[in-house]
């Protein structure tokens, strides 16, 4: 038993590292997509190159991280910035894969669980993994571009929709194969498989009415435009993968944060003078949901645990 513990534990600390390291690969890879697809480039050809001279980057130009710092941010030709954004999604990513793996594989505590657990633990670990990809590839669009683009938000929808009709399935399969009550306090589980992924379906067209609704009602005071049918792509997104309390919980971390911004730039003198243009700059509600949307798959289940100890539920 003890060899077991000593094993899953090193496996949990192999993992992490291993998924902190992709991470950071898959980061620069994104960095690519995100200066590529608004112009609507091929993210494959040509080979990474400075956006400013053309000088195709050696190999160690492209290391992750280490060669923003070691070349301080500059193209080693022209000596043009770079940018923050480069560094800054490297680490997200690199992080938040290495900080999901970790939480997935079990712990020296649950070593007695069976390997096809572990698996399904490791599984959703990956299909986590693929979720702050796309809420960071999201993030950084609406925020550089105001674009949250269809061909990101309308598969990522679609996919966390299909794992959360089949995990009922899947869950089904294991507790028949380890014996384990994996199913038990599930109501109907084995007489209704399909009903999670009803009401997960249902959580996904009530997130997005909710953004169609703001949006109707905003447009009905103002007579134009205040939010994106991007957004309401995102909410459907986040519901598909989270449930629809996730979801709402991110889209109100989402307002909170935008409304701090709005109040941190009306602090600034030169936009206290330009009041006119102040009430008609853009925000990007999309980048706001999809902090939201990370902060709500890493601890939304504790939060709203709290929040209803708090309240009396």
């Amino acid at each position: 038993m003890r060899s077991r513990i000593l094993y899953l534990d090193m496996i949990r600390i192999l993992g992490t590292i291993f998924a902190g390291l992709l991470g950071l690969a898959f980061g620069s890879f994104l960095n690519v997509c995100l200066s590529r697809w608004p112009a609507g480039e091929s993210v494959v050809k040509p080979r990474s190159h400075c956006r400013q001279c053309g000088r195709t980057l050696t190999w160690w130009e492209n290391v992750p991280l280490v060669s923003w710092l070691a070349l301080r941010g500059r193209c080693r030709t022209c000596r043009a910035w770079i940018g923050w954004r480069y560094p800054l999604v490297e680490a997200a990513v690199g992080a938040l894969w290495a900080f999901s793996i970790w939480s997935s594989l079990p712990a020296i505590a649950e070593a007695r669980l069976p390997s096809a657990v572990i698996a399904y633990l490791l599984a959703g670990g990956i299909l986590h993994m693929v979720l702050i990809w796309l809420l960071v590839s999201l993030a950084m669009l609406d925020a550089e571009q105001f674009w949250l683009p269809d061909f990101l938000t309308l598969p990522g929808a679609a996919i966390g929709l299909a794992c959360a009709v089949l995990d009922p399935f899947i869950l089904l399969k294991l507790d028949s194969l380890t014996g384990l009550p994996l199913t038990e306090g599930m109501e109907g589980m084995r007489l209704g498989l399909w009903t999670p992924g009803i009401a997960r379906l249902c959580g996904v067209l009530a997130a997005a009415g909710l953004i169609l609704l703001i949006r109707w009602l905003y447009w009905l005071i103002r007579r134009r435009e205040g939010i994106g049918l991007g957004d309401a792509k995102l909410m459907a997104l986040l519901a598909a993968w989270l449930g629809l309390p996730c979801a709402l919980l991110a889209f109100g971390i989402g307002v909170v944060l935008g409304a701090l911004v709005a109040i941190a730039r009306l602090a600034v003198p030169s936009a206290r003078r330009e009041s006119e243009t102040w009430a008609m700059s853009k925000l990007p509600l999309g980048t706001f949901l999809c902090i939201g949307g990370i902060v709500s798959s890493l601890w939304g289940q504790p939060i709203l645990a709290a929040y209803q100890r708090w309240a009396g539920f």
